[in-house]
């Protein structure tokens, strides 16, 4: 009966096959120990136990190989087994027929026999070769390789000493004895150096501690023939006979050991981080002290000894070498990625403030500094109609061509979104705008993104200044110069003046029109399902506020909230916001009950989160709208949650009433992981940045990344900026739950999401 049959639904007991093939190793060194000296025992019962301590192994080998439960790669491992085992009891039935059909009785082996010991290491050896080894390039193979290779050194070593010599030199093997001897050992030392490479590997389909029993038992095997040099004068004797049985128990743990993983999961066997092992540096350790035990005696095996060792140093030196390297690079790496911006490679709005910030401290007074910030016109128009890809690209060509425009040594930054920065340093004001207006230049010619042709339009304003000025001043008077920029129609450029105030007036106009839009009721909401990745149901919505503008018709928040957030008036927006997500969410609650969406998700800004009152006015609002706080998430984005500072207080007074606090854009700052350790967090929602690259390079690995972190850390994850059904796929396969973008739906008002209640879930893409 197949072993999956024999238990179909969970790991053995470990009594069972264990106390088997214990009982018949226990039953061979019994009988071979009775037998020392002389025959006391037929000869069939000494070979007896050999061939049938295979059978328990080849039948567990074989139900892991059939059971679904695991996943394909460990499920050929095992069937490979499954036949390495059964080689090995052919060998051992072909090496018992040998010893019992010869006249007299022989220690020797035939061909055949040797041949099916060497098919069966050569399965054994197959099987590891195909597990896939979870490295991340060349050089974790290289020192992967190195490490094994280290192993395998020092087990030859130690096997020529004490075993291929011995029998060279012995007499009465047959020569055709001695060649199986010899290639059954070549085999052996090579699937040493096998497991010791998937051992040290980051491998994911094979319990650690089965490949730590077949290593102990291919060595144990290959080491019992060290022990045959001391019964050549007993013929009935073989080590086979019992080493068999003995290497067949720990064939039978390691089956036993990959079982267990189904109820209690090695979580240490992660395709992240490749584990530390002690194997390299054991195999170093012994043959230096076997060196100098042969030196101690003069052993004519010194030489080679000796020259194993250094072989060993040189070994050892190369991959620390080669370790050191990729530290410096990976240091290196880590140092960019903190300083510059992921998706353009400019530096970042940190780095770029340093700059300025070293630019203005030089003690030349009469040094010129001037500050050029870009903003890109109607950028939000390309991402709502060519989706965020395209948007991308064109940030990414944009990125490369200020940096052409440029000199050499200004320095270009990205300080998020569409707008860009340029820190002239030691130029007079008129070369900066000459400078400024190359850029305009640059930016003229269309721009290919996402197989789409664009016409980029900047509005670029320009503040000089003089070392010793403060750096924020000096940016923000290049931003009322940038607004002014915009408010002349754009793709321009403005120098700041001190009578410079069309920007800044437009602005104030705007402030007082959305004053009056919050108390007249020309705000309304608009709601982005959240959904199963896995059945398309409507788990949750995020409420995004628009404004229905008398003159300028409906105005997206970028129009509005950047006014809103210099004027304050972002407190009693984000209030009206508050109420009107939590009277709609009860609106639907008492209209369709459990159907209704489980959550709300409202996007609160750093200055709201300030606001001393602002956790009480969160709770009287549930309060008030009879719903329940676990309901409401609110999403700080990452630059908020750093402006927090002290006010991260109020964000704990939200999670000590239930709110669910959810971090916004994971991974677009500098410090993302920071602040899950800092932020009271409930839930991050990935970056659509990440999501459109999902299969490219170190950011399409960021999703696998950041969802591991999450479960590692007890996070839910949302998925944004889904657009296309291969990234929902990907995502799902990855792990994620739930997810929002436009491959779903994109905002649309309450009456949308109502019609999305019914019972069929949402599986369709919107528009």
């Amino acid at each position: 009966m197949a072993y999956g049959r024999l238990w179909p639904l969970r790991a053995p007991r470990p009594s069972a096959p264990m106390l088997g093939s214990t009982a018949l190793a226990l039953l061979a060194l019994a009988v071979f120990a009775a037998n020392l000296g002389e025959q006391r025992s037929p000869l069939p019962l000494l070979w007896l136990a050999s061939p049938l301590s295979v059978v328990i192994p080849t039948a567990i080998a074989a139900g892991i190989s059939r059971s679904a439960r695991f996943s394909l790669p460990t499920r050929r491992f095992w069937r490979h087994l499954a036949i390495c085992a059964a080689l090995a009891g052919v060998g051992a039935a072909l090496n018992a027929y040998d010893a019992l059909g010869s006249d007299p009785v022989t220690q020797n082996m035939s061909g055949v026999t040797a041949a099916a010991f060497s098919a069966a290491v050569l399965v054994l050896l197959w099987g590891l070769w195909r597990l896939p080894l979870g490295t991340s390039g060349r050089g974790d193979r290289l020192r992967i390789g190195l490490d094994a290779g280290t192993v395998l050194l020092g087990a030859a070593v130690f096997m020529w000493h004490y075993q291929a010599r011995p029998l060279l030199e012995a007499d009465g093997y047959h020569t055709a004895s001695l060649v199986a001897a010899s290639s059954t050992l070549v085999l052996e030392l090579v699937v040493v150096f096998a497991i010791a490479k998937v051992t040290l590997s980051r491998h994911v389909f094979v319990a650690r501690s089965a490949l730590r029993l077949f290593a102990f038992g291919m060595i144990a095997g290959a080491f019992s023939g060290f022990l045959q040099l001391l019964i050549l004068d007993q013929p009935h004797l073989n080590l086979t006979q019992v080493s068999i049985p003995v290497v067949m128990i720990c064939a039978t743990a390691a089956a036993q050991a990959q079982w267990r993983t189904l109820t209690s999961p090695d979580t240490r066997r992660t395709a992240g981080r490749r584990p530390f092992s002690i194997l390299p540096y054991a195999a170093v350790g012994a043959v230096d002290a076997l060196l100098l035990a042969l030196t101690a005696t003069g052993d004519p095996d010194l030489q080679v000894t000796a020259v194993a060792a250094v072989a060993l140093t040189v070994l050892v030196v190369w991959r620390q070498v080669t370790a050191f390297r990729e530290n410096t690079v990976l240091l290196a790496r880590l140092d960019h990625n903190a300083t510059h911006d992921a998706l353009t490679q400019l530096p970042n709005r940190a780095l770029f403030n340093q700059r300025l910030a070293t630019a203005l401290a030089d003690p030349d007074r009469d040094r010129h500094v001037s500050v050029a910030l870009i903003d890109l016109d109607d950028f939000k128009i390309v991402n709502d109609t060519l989706g965020h890809g395209a948007g991308d690209a064109l940030l990414v060509a944009v990125a490369q061509r200020l940096a052409a425009a440029v000199r050499p040594g200004d320095v270009v930054a990205r300080l998020g979104g569409d707008e860009f920065v340029v820190l002239f340093d030691g130029i007079t004001p008129a070369a900066a705008e000459h400078v400024a207006q190359r850029m305009i230049a640059a930016l003229a010619d269309p721009v290919v993104a996402d197989n789409h042709e664009l016409l980029v339009r900047a509005s670029i304003g320009i503040a000089d200044g003089r070392c010793g000025d403060e750096a924020g001043e000096l940016l923000r008077m290049a931003d009322i110069a940038m607004y002014a920029a915009k408010h002349d129609g754009g793709s321009g450029c403005v120098r700041y003046t001190a009578g410079l105030g069309g920007a800044v007036a437009g602005s104030a106009a705007l402030g007082a029109q959305l004053r009056h839009a919050i108390q007249d009721g020309e705000l309304f909401l608009e709601y982005q399902p959240i959904v199963d990745l896995h059945d398309g149901r409507l788990t949750g919505v995020e409420a995004l506020v628009r404004w229905a503008h008398p003159t300028r018709g409906t105005l997206p928040p970028v129009e509005f909230i950047p006014v809103a957030e210099r004027t304050g008036l972002i407190v009693p927006l984000g209030d009206w916001v508050l109420r009107e997500a939590c009277r709609q969410l009860a609106a639907w609650t008492a209209e369709h009950g459990p159907a209704a969406p489980a959550s709300m998700n409202v996007n609160v800004s750093a200055r709201q989160l300030g606001d001393p009152g602002f956790a009480d006015r969160v709770t009287a609002v549930l309060a008030d709208a009879r719903i329940a706080p676990h309901r409401l998430t609110v999403e700080i984005t990452e630059t908020t949650a750093v402006a927090l500072g002290e006010a991260t207080h109020h964000l704990q007074a939200l999670r000590r009433a239930g709110v669910r606090v959810a971090l916004d854009d994971f991974g677009t700052d500098r410090s993302s992981l920071t602040l899950l350790q800092d932020l009271p967090v409930d839930e991050i929602k990935l970056d659509r940045s990440f999501v459109q690259r999902t299969g490219e390079g170190r950011r399409g690995a960021m999703p696998s990344a950041v969802i591991a972190l999450a479960q590692a850390v007890g996070l839910d994850v949302v998925a944004e900026g889904v657009e296309f059904p291969e990234q929902a796929q990907r995502l799902a396969a990855l792990g994620y739950r739930t997810a929002q973008g436009y491959h779903f739906a994109r905002p649309m008002p309450a009456t949308g999401i109502v019609r999305m209640l019914a019972p069929a879930p949402l599986t369709t893409t919107a528009a």
